[in-house]
């Protein structure tokens, strides 16, 4: 089994909790209130820029060629999901440039790039797969025929080009990570704010 695998499979409990959330439980079967989904859309598009720099960060790292080019078609997933929220926004009426980041958001922000800023890639790179390997599994596991208002949303993170992008991550955590308990504790720690991001969002439209 591969580290990227084996560490998915050892936080499978964490990826259940995020499955079974009223949040993304709202968004499997359509009845999420509007204004939670427009609290998550500005609050994951502030997460994104961040992830995007943790990328940059670990792109200037890099050691050789490929890992360069690697970096960039990630970052350019990144450039594709902040379009989708911008669509989002334009269509919804989402005032992005008014929301003001929640806490769980600038816990998750500051964790990406204070691991980026100061830790080995491979840490950074465990600290950022299960984001993208926690969506990809989610857009996999719902029904987007259910989701009502939410289906291009699921559709989204189904698309196996996103799954592509997910596992071109997971392939450089596996290339230059070992099994460490830095290791472990930023893949944890990630799939822990993760949770804490979708609990944020469902009970700021409380």
């Amino acid at each position: 089994m591969t580290l990227s695998a084996q560490l998915w499979a050892d936080n499978a409990d964490l990826a259940a909790e995020v499955l079974a959330h009223p949040f993304v439980r709202g968004i499997a079967d359509g009845s999420l209130p509007r204004e939670r989904f427009a609290t998550y859309v500005a609050q994951d598009a502030y997460f994104l820029e961040s992830f995007a720099r943790a990328y940059a960060l670990a792109l200037a790292r890099s050691p050789d060629t490929s890992t360069l080019l690697a970096l960039a078609d990630l970052i350019a997933g990144v450039r594709d999901e902040l379009n989708l929220h911008a669509s989002y926004a334009e269509s919804w009426g989402i005032d992005m440039a008014g929301e003001q980041p929640l806490a769980a958001t600038s816990a998750y922000t500051e964790f990406l790039l204070a691991t980026a800023g100061t830790q080995q890639t491979g840490v950074i790179y465990a600290a950022m797969t299960p984001c993208m390997r926690l969506y990809a599994w989610l857009g996999q596991s719902l029904d987007p025929d259910c989701a009502g208002p939410y289906g291009h949303w699921v559709q989204t993170y189904a698309d196996p080009e996103f799954e592509k992008i997910a596992h071109l991550l997971e392939r450089l955590l596996d290339d230059e990570a070992e099994d460490t308990p830095p290791v472990r504790r930023a893949y944890r720690r990630a799939m822990g704010l993760e949770l804490e991001f979708f609990e944020a969002a469902h009970n700021s439209g409380s």
